[in-house]
């Protein structure tokens, strides 16, 4: 499966999520999609982006924007965080990687000297339409989901 490009419809997917959902991407259409991926449940860096993801999440829902949260961990240990997080929005199970090959976002990493492939925190933007209009790579949390709230409306 390619990497979705920008201004192109991005390829369906169904995806196990927390409150004993599938998410379908087709299912979406008519709401614009903020899907983050994030390496791990509770650590701090994932914490942090989760929780200013929380805190916009209104203004995400009045733009008619849906955020998912994607990582490898089990939906149990999403559940878990998700009530410790206060969560308002699903997170998406992906143990077999499928949906981050799909989104291009396993890539070599690098922690003390050793190198092993893990979940480049990334955030993708797709339109009410199914087409992606915004992608960000190597995503620095700090001062992230207010621009992503940003991008969102201005898809207006």
């Amino acid at each position: 499966m390619s990497r979705p490009k920008l201004n192109r419809v991005v390829a369906d997917f169904k995806a196990a999520a927390t409150g004993d959902k599938t998410i379908q991407l087709k299912a979406l259409r008519g709401k614009h999609v903020v899907l983050y991926f994030y390496p791990k449940d509770a650590t701090p860096g994932c914490t942090t982006e989760s929780q200013d993801f929380h805190d916009l999440h209104a203004k995400f829902k009045r733009q008619k924007a849906v955020v998912l949260g994607v990582s490898r961990d089990s939906l149990a240990s999403h559940e878990k965080f998700k009530a410790k997080q206060e969560l308002p929005f699903d997170l998406i199970s992906d143990p077999d990687e499928r949906l981050c090959r799909q989104f291009d976002v396993i890539q070599e990493k690098s922690l003390y000297g050793r190198k092993f492939l893990g979940v480049e925190r990334s955030t993708f933007l797709i339109d009410a339409d199914g087409k992606l209009r915004q992608e960000w790579r190597k995503v620095k949390v700090k001062g992230h989901a207010a621009e992503v709230l940003e991008a969102v409306k201005a898809l207006k």
